[in-house]
């Protein structure tokens, strides 16, 4: 099977969005600082880094629900854990150097070998900040719908065997060129999970 690819489109539908629209409040959020490294030479958080600050959301939550371990290892040994499949990604407003920003996990969507992130970047507004009407109060930065695949290492991957080109010398072996395959989410991941999913429901 072959590793799943990651896709970026930025400037997406609104379809990306309609989690934000449609959720009164986040099934996680969290605050985050603008830090100089996160930005390009004018200040601006450069687009790249939205990605950084939506992942690093997804990891924090992990951490709340119990998941503690981004590798996750199976009793024989194999290894576990999620990479990208699919980023759609719609840019709002500029993220600038120094502002605190709320990354937040608005919906997410269980499947049976991915899980789907619908995820928004909102800017904090200074307590003493004068509200000016004649400015949106729309505090949305940048929103995204993220898939990652659930895979699992192939730490002894079948090799496979070249004949040489000349007799008298030993086959060459050759390891698989397929390192990872697309598996189902774990059990107790997919029920930690869903259980997150329920309590967050049933408190709206």
């Amino acid at each position: 099977m072959k590793t799943p690819k990651m896709t970026t489109t930025t400037n997406s539908p609104a379809n990306a969005a309609s989690a934000t629209k449609t959720m009164t409040t986040p099934l996680f959020a969290t605050n985050y600082h603008v830090y100089i490294n996160h930005t390009d030479a004018g200040g601006i958080v450069y687009h790249a880094n939205h990605l950084v600050f939506f992942e690093n959301c997804r990891r924090d939550w992990f951490s709340k629900i119990g998941l503690n371990s981004y590798f996750l290892q199976t009793d024989d040994g194999q290894i576990q854990h999620f990479v990208v499949s699919q980023a759609q990604l719609h840019y709002c407003q500029a993220i600038f150097l120094d502002e605190v920003i709320s990354v937040r996990i608005d919906k997410v969507e269980l499947k049976p070998a991915s899980i789907v992130f619908y995820q928004s970047i909102h800017r904090i507004l200074a307590e003493n900040e004068p509200v000016d009407k004649s400015k949106s109060t729309n505090t949305l930065l940048s929103s995204t719908k993220i898939v990652i695949a659930c895979v699992q290492n192939q730490i002894n991957p079948t090799p496979s065997v070249q004949p040489s080109n000349q007799d008298s010398v030993a086959p060459t072996v050759v390891a698989s060129a397929a390192p990872i395959r697309l598996i189902r989410v774990p059990q107790d991941l997919h029920d930690s999970i869903q259980q997150a999913i329920t309590h967050h429901a049933s408190e709206q």
